[in-house]
């Protein structure tokens, strides 16, 4: 193990790693949002409520849950959630969604290069698979150091244009809303709101799992847990805020918040368009880590080859277009990922009945000792 992942992380550096981990091409763009709380129009905001609870809630269970079990992996955590026919579902449900997100990756820098600087696709998926490789190579602590980086831009960004925009036009956000109609992923709010949870998490719980271990504390893991959950909802109200300020318009783009910040200057879409690009690196790279970390041993050279080759296949497979994998892949996975949330919340409240109910306690100690 190299020495950046000897270095102990502070609740900043945690929260900071978790957003970081979750937004990307979809996140950051607004195509996620729009499609998972826009179209809701106002009640969406309740939605994304909703999900700061949860992703502070859930976080905090996994990064726990890695600490304890000092998983370099995922896998002992969803073993753990799942037990072991679920758990191996659950398993192979992440690792094809952590392929699947580096592919939406390479395929939205492919998009932003096409479509905020007329340069061909190709090369902007091109550069961010080399970039993503090249990074996950470097090893665990390069992955913390990228991700953490680039988080305060993102969230600086997204909150001006949206704090701009609505100070702009404050009586056209509930008219836009009301009048749109529904193309949501998912049909219902409270569930849209599970299912991107449900999704995102899929996706972050190979960086919060090992995570869990390099925390300075107990204390500090919950905190972190914490600020990156709500950080994450805060970032995500703005983007659907600014969104719903400008419905329909901003639904007819691959990269809304781009449309968005066009509006205000084009040196400011220009900004956000590198912005946006620095997130979706940060999101590839987590989810290159983890696939490469649950097929080798990151500290193996085997993991380099699997780093190489997950690399290359997802610049073959970015070809298929950023918004079909948004609006087809990430729903299917969230729906697979309610086992993995329902896992984690039986794990948690079962463990604290077994410390609140003696009988549970002797139950378990008979059974060790048959």
């Amino acid at each position: 193990m190299n020495q950046h992942t000897e270095k102990k992380l502070s609740p900043f550096l945690i929260a900071a790693t978790y957003i970081g981990t979750v937004v990307g091409a979809g996140f950051a763009s607004g195509q996620e949002v729009l499609q998972f709380f826009g179209f809701f129009g106002p009640a969406g905001i309740l939605g994304m409520l909703l999900t700061s609870v949860l992703f502070a809630f859930f976080g905090r269970i996994i990064m726990q849950m890695g600490k304890d079990l000092q998983a370099k992996s995922h896998l002992p955590v969803i073993q753990k959630a799942g037990g072991l026919w679920i758990g191996r579902f659950i398993d192979y449900t992440i690792t094809f969604f952590l392929f699947g997100a580096v592919t939406a990756m390479v395929a939205g820098s492919g998009a932003i290069f096409e479509e905020q600087f007329g340069i061909p696709s190709i090369w902007g998926n091109l550069a961010m698979a080399v970039a993503t490789m090249i990074t996950v190579l470097i090893g665990f602590g390069g992955v913390v150091s990228a991700i953490s980086f680039v988080v305060p831009l993102l969230l600086a960004a997204v909150l001006g244009i949206s704090i701009y925009t609505l100070i702009g036009s404050p009586v056209s956000l509930w008219r836009h809303a009301a009048s749109i109609d529904n193309r949501a992923a998912v049909p219902f709010w409270p569930l849209s709101a599970l299912i991107y949870v449900s999704y995102n998490l899929v996706m972050a719980i190979a960086v919060l799992s090992p995570l869990g271990m390099h925390a300075e504390s107990d204390v500090a893991l919950a905190r972190g847990a914490k600020y990156g959950g709500y950080g994450l909802g805060l970032g995500a109200l703005a983007i659907l805020l600014a969104l719903l300020a400008n419905l329909p318009e901003a639904a007819r783009y691959d990269i809304p918040m781009a449309f968005i910040a066009g509006k205000i200057s084009p040196i400011i879409k220009g900004a956000y368009a590198l912005v946006l690009l620095a997130e979706i690196y940060t999101t590839a790279v987590g989810s290159l880590y983890g696939f490469s970390a649950r097929l080798a041993d990151p500290d193996s050279a085997r993991a380099k080859w699997v780093t190489i080759g997950a690399a290359a296949t997802s610049l073959l497979a970015s070809r298929f277009g950023f918004t079909n994998l948004v609006r087809f892949l990430y729903p299917v996975v969230g729906y697979a990922g309610l086992l993995l949330l329902a896992g984690l919340a039986y794990s948690y409240f079962r463990e604290r009945l077994f410390y609140l109910v003696p009988a549970l306690r002797k139950r378990e100690y008979r059974q060790k000792n048959k």
